[in-house]
């Protein structure tokens, strides 16, 4: 219950979803959490309050990562409420599905803006904070490797973080700072759900192809977050590890 007292985390995208449960996990483990949201203040809100009420430390920052200030402005708050960070997750993101002959460029700009841009521009503002045993994890996705039709554009920016993840543990490996992906398979979310994945036949066609035979859930990656942020992993970097169940 205590493998990362006395640090301090901070999760992007985390009103809802994948982004909810790990603030929550890190928070059971003793962290103090900076639960970012870039719209959905109640959902942050939310997440916060049941942190606290576990008796955990919480505090809601608003922040679009795609932007700089804003982005500098989610960390900054990290210093401001705890006065130190040790832990980083880019777990912002959206997702969009277009065939080659439908995608704009528009969500091509804000698809990539989001989940690449974001994660650089938040991490390039966290890094003049982060000590030795520091530890960044990335939300990166298994469609970099299964590449899905009517997903160029989406698994692009996914395919992106695989490199940045390893560009950057090399780059930030001097400083003792850790680097790692974890690149979920198809997890029943509210924003899978809005989206219309869950029970579609996309979805049945990977539930098929995964082993252990179902969606994921976002505890399965909010353990794996704990884990790589903890001392636990001290000797893990550079990694993407495929969180989905066995399906490749």
């Amino acid at each position: 219950m205590s493998k990362l007292k006395g640090k301090v985390a901070v999760v992007t995208g985390a009103s809802k979803g994948i982004g909810a449960a790990i603030a929550k996990s890190l928070a059971t483990e003793g962290a103090s959490v900076v639960v970012n949201y870039a719209s959905s203040k109640s959902g942050a809100d939310t997440v916060v309050a049941a942190i606290t009420a576990a008796g955990g430390k919480a505090v809601a920052v608003g922040g679009d990562v795609s932007k700089a200030a804003e982005a500098k402005g989610i960390i900054d708050a990290a210093i401001k409420n705890y006065g130190r960070l040790d832990i980083l997750v880019n777990n912002s993101g959206v997702y969009e599905f277009s065939s080659i002959e439908d995608f704009t460029e528009e969500q091509f700009h804000r698809i990539f803006n989001i989940n690449v841009l974001g994660t650089l521009l938040t991490t390039q503002a966290a890094v003049k904070h982060l000590g030795e045993g520091a530890s960044i994890i990335n939300i990166g996705s298994g469609v970099s490797r299964i590449t899905p039709p009517n997903s160029a554009v989406y698994t692009a920016t996914k395919g992106a973080l695989d490199a940045i993840t390893g560009v950057l543990a090399r780059e930030l490996g001097a400083k003792k700072i850790r680097v790692n992906s974890i690149n979920p398979g198809i997890v029943d979310t509210e924003g899978t759900q809005t989206a219309g994945f869950i029970g579609s036949d996309f979805e049945k066609s990977l539930i098929a192809q995964t082993p252990l035979g179902r969606a994921g859930r976002p505890g399965d990656i909010a353990s794996v977050a704990t884990f790589l942020a903890s001392d636990d992993s001290n000797w893990i970097t550079g990694e993407l590890i495929i969180t989905s169940g066995g399906l490749r």
